[in-house]
């Protein structure tokens, strides 16, 4: 089975190590549109051969979209001459404009998910082995899906280890704007608060691992959060909103030395750790 990756960063690479090491029968190839990172797939052994034409990469049984939101939804669109056998999946962040979007000759050739992992590395070189082991992988209105296509995206769910998680696209949405994409901006917004200070670098040369696991995910790819920011406006207003009333409160309760309530407050948000 001929399985094209498109896009060889963190999450097509890694896909492909994860696929290579598992089993024998699939022949990856990868497309990217950055000449440095199709050399470094090659050299990393991230796919079995690099592909310059995209027009080989749709001959393919199985193609994977591994790039930013907004570029699987153009992508897509240039889709409408594969088989009908053809097997699409689109890694996307967000979900529900994706859903949308599809065009409705090739809407039962595409199964949308989102893998639940990464880190805030991105490019060949951050691909590691295992990204995907034991993670969960949402799938999102598989109805929608052939019954070929969901077959095939289980079974490669299945060799990589996996833990598919069925869900609506709306609904994922809402749910990842709390849980990943709200939790990037406040990343964001808080390494920007420390550098805007005078004394930045004191700062920083005081960080401990507190600081330091807060603020990691500010090294995220702008180029692919901004994508996601923009695609999950709504619901990640929605969650900011729900924060600052937090901080807010906090703020509050500190001003006003209620010193009891505020250990409450903290007391709550331990039972998070738990939960997870």
């Amino acid at each position: 089975m001929n399985i094209g990756i498109v896009g060889l960063g963190l999450m097509g690479g890694s896909l492909g190590l994860a696929l290579k090491k598992m089993t024998t029968e699939y022949h990856i190839i990868g497309y990217d549109h950055n000449s440095t990172h199709q050399k470094e797939a090659r050299l990393l052994n991230l796919v079995d051969e690099i592909s310059q034409n995209f027009e080989s990469i749709k001959k393919c049984d199985v193609i994977i979209l591994a790039i930013p939101v907004d570029a699987i939804i153009k992508t897509l669109q240039t889709l409408t001459d594969i088989s009908p056998n053809t097997t699409v999946i689109d890694f996307g962040s967000s979900k529900a404009k994706i859903d949308e979007s599809i065009p409705p000759s090739i809407r039962h050739n595409v199964v949308t998910a989102h893998p639940m992992t990464g880190t805030e590395k991105f490019g060949p070189t951050a691909a590691i082995e295992g990204l995907y082991e034991n993670k969960t992988m949402v799938v999102c209105n598989p109805e929608k899906s052939g019954e070929l296509q969901n077959d095939i995206a289980l079974k490669l769910f299945e060799d990589i280890h996996a833990n598919v998680l069925f869900m609506d696209a709306k609904e994922h949405d809402r749910h990842a704007a709390f849980i990943s994409h709200m939790p990037h901006a406040v990343s964001y917004a808080i390494a920007n608060s420390v550098m805007e200070q005078e004394d930045s670098s004191n700062i920083v040369a005081l960080a401990g691992g507190g600081f330091r696991s807060m603020s990691r995910i500010a090294q995220s790819s702008p180029n692919m959060w901004e994508d996601i920011f923009r695609q999950n406006k709504e619901n990640l207003l929605e969650s900011i909103e729900s924060f600052n009333k937090e901080m807010h409160y906090c703020e509050q309760l500190i001003q006003e030395e209620r010193w009891d309530e505020l250990h409450q407050w903290m007391l709550k948000a331990n039972t998070l750790h738990d939960i997870l």
